[in-house]
């Protein structure tokens, strides 16, 4: 090992690990989309084994959800901000159209759900309990699973299948959501 450097030198090395590939992951998929990338494409983008990959970040299932909820992050601190002054009754329909915009404007979110839809996406998805509690909490209703999953999908809805522009979207999401989420 003369002459080499550790590619995690300096700091918590799980850490930096982590960061470096899902940082590699990200530029991946972003590049061919999420299936066209292999655990073994993350792996050398990252300059490290695949051993190394699967100790510290998993497999590709767990990069992807990883990278994923990071991207979701900004989603929500961008809805946060825009819906922070609205009344709570105005919330359930401002927090739609914000997450629809928001998600439209990040780079990594409009590729993985427009571009790249595919069956790991819909697998992700579906077992994302974080969507949905993030969907509770942006909107301001009580914690219902249910209700929590269909503003997922009128978001998803949105996204894979847009209205002509958004005053359209928004007499769509203030005609039907806004009152069957009052209603509750």
């Amino acid at each position: 090992m003369t002459g080499q450097t550790d590619w995690l030198a300096g700091g918590d090395r799980r850490a930096m690990a982590v960061d470096r590939i899902e940082r590699a992951a990200l530029a991946l998929f972003l590049e061919r989309g999420i299936d066209m990338v292999t655990a073994e494409d993350i792996a050398a983008a990252a300059g490290c084994s695949r051993a190394t990959l699967y100790r510290y970040a998993g497999g590709k299932p767990r990069i992807v959800r990883a990278v994923m909820v990071r991207a979701a992050g900004n989603v929500v601190a961008r809805v946060e901000a825009a819906i922070d002054p609205v009344p709570p009754a105005r919330r359930p329909v401002e927090a739609i159209l914000a997450a629809v915009a928001a998600i439209r404007a990040d780079p990594v979110l409009r590729q993985w759900l427009i571009r790249h839809r595919s069956a790991d996406t819909d697998e992700f998805l579906a077992d994302a309990p974080e969507l949905g509690r993030i969907a509770t909490t942006l909107t301001s209703i009580v914690p219902d699973d249910a209700a929590a999953g269909w503003i997922v999908r009128v978001v998803l809805s949105l996204l894979t299948w847009p209205l002509p522009d958004a005053a359209a979207e928004r007499h769509l999401v203030e005609r039907f959501v806004g009152p069957a989420l009052r209603a509750r």
